[in-house]
């Protein structure tokens, strides 16, 4: 039953011959607005065949870049942010050889291929440790949530979280509940669509800008100035949207046009709020300089809106630096001899994102193909990737027999589920608790007729934001190493008094 074709390839270092481990991390954004690192020592302890984290100590963080921009307004000025990252490791004391392990985060504009293969030069050396990272609006949204503290919070408290990260082009909410980001959505609403100079002259307008400049009744034009009294109006304005967002009632038909991404469906009571990105170091009163933004005027009127919510509103683990997380953390397990590997040469793999899909197996029913097949799709629309263009690891937990009947539904809805992803010739990998990896493999194999490599492991604790590399057999014991690379968040939060 069992199937095993495929030394490991891993990581440079010997992670099995020790019982302590000291990495150095270095975790980047760059995003649209504004570019940031943060530079992290993470202590490891083995313990059976796993590395946990038990300490993370903060190196150095970066001030915050405005992201610099050639002439065309466009395109992220390589250069200029190179020359800024080499200049935070030389503050850090640092060198690009002694970084361990990382993660590199492009937003906004930074993930645009002209802009993201100009990026990907600077960390040329470190590419082979990094986790590089392209977050659309729904993935950035979820970080945020988890770099915050909203989701952690949900769970400790058992209570409904939002998470509302304002940054310089959007802002990002989503509810999170039992440790869970549930939802997502975003809004152009953002510091950042008007920009100015010292002498309070526009120099960047966004199209979001414009149709709320309109709505202001504020004409604006490059160059230009407008009075504070004009600006509040423009925010106003962008509150009156907000607001139908985030009181989840429903939004009206002009609203959704500011959308990016479906409107939230969730109906109940928010018992905590908790804001993430630029906007939220202005309200939580830990910034007071001006960027030549409407970010101060955003954080006043944001205060006033939010009181009608009714829910406490908490600090966050990190607010500007919610998305960044620090960096990633190795951890290494095995998987054990029930698996399958078809064939020989689909493994090694490096790098592969990890989603856990909520399939809510009941072990006393039958499985149904297309719930399997939607969960899997609504998982991958979460994490920004319907159209990835590499292998995505779908994490479980089975539950219940292994009947024919069952595999057989599970293993087609996920097939159906990951669309595009297979049909480019990916492999499918699949990474269970459970002793199901070989029977899952070998249906795919050969009852679903998989054309694609077929990589089924299992024995494995993953979770969302988790990478991972699966190495060769090992002959000696018929199991494979996993390297798991997460993506570290900060601690708890505070309660606001």
């Amino acid at each position: 039953m069992t199937q095993q074709l495929g030394g490991f390839s891993g990581t440079e270092r010997s992670f099995m011959g020790e019982e302590e481990l000291h990495l150095i991390s270095v975790g980047v954004d760059i995003g649209s607005s504004t570019s940031h690192l943060v530079f992290s020592e993470l202590e490891l302890e083995r313990r059976n065949t796993r590395y946990v984290i038990v300490k993370r100590t903060i190196l150095r963080e970066s001030e915050i870049l405005l992201t610099p921009y050639t002439e065309d307004g466009t395109t992220i000025d390589a250069h200029a942010l190179g020359a800024f990252i080499n200049n935070q490791y030389i503050l850090a004391n640092l060198k690009r050889d002694q970084i361990d392990t990382g993660a590199l985060i492009l937003t906004g504009v930074a993930v645009q291929r002209h802009n993201a293969r100009s990026i990907a030069e600077i960390f040329a050396e470190e590419a082979g440790r990094f986790v590089a990272v392209s977050a659309g609006d729904g993935l950035e949204a979820t970080m945020a949530a988890h770099g915050s503290g909203a989701v952690e919070e949900s769970e400790k408290t058992s209570g409904v979280v939002m998470n509302i990260d304002i940054g310089g082009g959007t802002s990002k909410i989503t509810i999170c509940q039992q440790g869970k980001a549930l939802e997502v959505t975003a809004i152009d609403v953002g510091a950042r669509v008007l920009a100015f100079d010292e002498d309070g002259k526009i120099t960047r307008i966004e199209e979001s800008g414009k149709f709320f400049a309109r709505e202001a009744g504020v004409e604006v034009a490059i160059g230009a100035s407008i009075s504070i009294e004009q600006r509040e109006a423009i925010v106003q304005k962008m509150m009156d949207r907000l607001r139908e967002v985030i009181a989840l009632g429903g939004v009206s038909e002009s609203t959704k046009k500011l959308l990016r991404l479906p409107e939230l469906t969730f109906r109940g009571k928010i018992d905590t709020v908790i804001f993430s990105g630029g906007v939220s170091e202005f309200i939580y009163g830990r910034e007071s300089s001006n960027f030549g933004d409407l970010g101060p005027i955003i954080a006043s009127a944001v205060r006033k809106e939010i009181v009608d919510i009714g829910a406490m509103i908490m600090v966050p683990n990190a607010g500007i630096r919610a998305t960044v997380v620090g960096a990633s953390q190795y951890t290494v397990q095995v998987s054990g001899s029930t698996i399958l590997i078809s064939p020989l040469d689909a493994v090694p793999l490096r790098n592969i994102p990890v989603m856990t899909p909520d399939y809510a197996l009941n072990p006393d029913a039958d499985i149904d193909r297309k719930t399997v097949s939607d969960a899997t799709k609504i998982a991958l629309a979460r994490l920004d990737l319907l159209d990835a263009s590499t292998p995505v690891a779908v994490s479980f937990a089975w539950q219940g027999s292994a009947t024919f009947a069952r595999l057989d539904a599970f293993t087609r809805g996920v097939v159906d589920g990951m669309g595009g992803i297979i049909d480019s010739g990916n492999p499918i990998v699949l990474v269970s608790d459970g002793d199901i990896g070989g029977l899952l493999g070998l249906h795919l194999v050969e009852e679903v007729k998989f054309p694609n490599p077929v990589i089924s492991i299992d024995g494995i604790e993953l979770r969302e934001f988790d990478y991972i590399d699966i190495g060769e057999l090992i002959q000696s014991s018929g199991a494979v190493p996993v390297v798991i690379k997460s993506l570290v968040f900060p601690g708890s939060t505070q309660r606001l008094e």
